[in-house]
């Protein structure tokens, strides 16, 4: 019996391994993202692209390989993984457009510029890229740029929240302040529950020396959202322009205990002394 029962373990030792496929390999990883385990995904999504590295699939494999690295901070990580997946696919609009955000995020906008250009060459329409690349063309004072893209979105869509935010931002740039109020007034009307919108005609107020009405305007942000960093923000700085240092104290530190580094406060805590 001991002989039989070693030459039945022998005999399937001699069996050959069956290693996972590609497939599997992926299936495998896509269930861990499901469970939201990260780095195991990334170990199968890693095998499968060993075992098959010529495999046209790959390009979708390293979008999600970026998208996992993304989600856990590993931000120049993810530009790799989605470098390499446009290496394969380079008009890939939606992994353009995932490479860019991240740029953005690491203050990189000329690299971003780039990546929404690039969308735009095939997508003349891409809302998102239209709007981000308003966004750095403002960013680098190019008024008439960024108004061009805004417009355009615009047109599409008048109605379009984020692009008449955007002009209206723009407008205050550019010491338009009767049209940029016009524009977030009306956005107002649409969306009267809406924080932002509060602080962002305070901010204009601020700017046309109107304070009082841009306290009434953070105080109702801070009501309608209790957390919002900007509107807090705001307050504090209409508060130093009255001298209420001890008011803007308050605000800067509430601030703060949002989770503005306070290095970026220093400053403004001086002058509330």
């Amino acid at each position: 019996m001991k002989k039989v029962l070693f030459l039945l373990i022998a005999f399937l030792l001699s069996l050959p391994i069956v290693a996972q496929t590609y497939v599997q390999l992926s299936e495998k990883a896509l269930e861990y993202v499901n469970k939201d385990s990260l780095e195991k995904a990334e170990i199968f999504f890693r095998k499968a692209l060993k075992l098959e590295p010529a495999n046209p699939h790959n390009a979708l494999l390293f979008s999600n390989l970026g998208t996992i690295q993304r989600r856990m901070h590993r931000f120049n990580d993810a530009i790799e993984s989605y470098t390499y997946a446009l290496n394969m696919v380079p008009n890939a609009s939606s992994i353009l457009s995932n490479r860019a955000s991240i740029y953005l995020e690491q203050g990189d906008n000329d690299r971003a510029y780039v990546d929404y250009c690039q969308i735009l060459d095939v997508d003349k329409n891409n809302k998102e890229a239209l709007l981000m690349r308003a966004y750095i063309y403002s960013v680098r004072k190019d008024y008439k740029a960024a108004r061009i893209d805004y417009n355009k979105l615009l047109q599409e869509n008048p109605v379009n929240y984020s692009a008449r935010l955007g002009l209206a931002t723009l407008n205050q740039r550019e010491g338009r302040y009767r049209e940029a109020i016009e524009i977030i007034e009306k956005l107002i009307a649409e969306n009267p529950n809406d924080a932002t919108l509060y602080v962002a005609r305070g901010g204009v107020e601020k700017e046309m020396n109107q304070t009082d009405l841009a306290l009434i305007d953070a105080d109702e942000a801070i009501r309608l959202a209790p957390a919002s960093v900007d509107a807090y923000l705001l307050r504090g700085e209409l508060f130093l322009l009255q001298n209420r240092k001890y008011l803007a104290r308050l605000d800067f530190e509430k601030a703060i205990a949002l989770g503005v580094p306070q290095a970026d406060l220093r400053d403004a805590l001086k002058q509330c002394r």
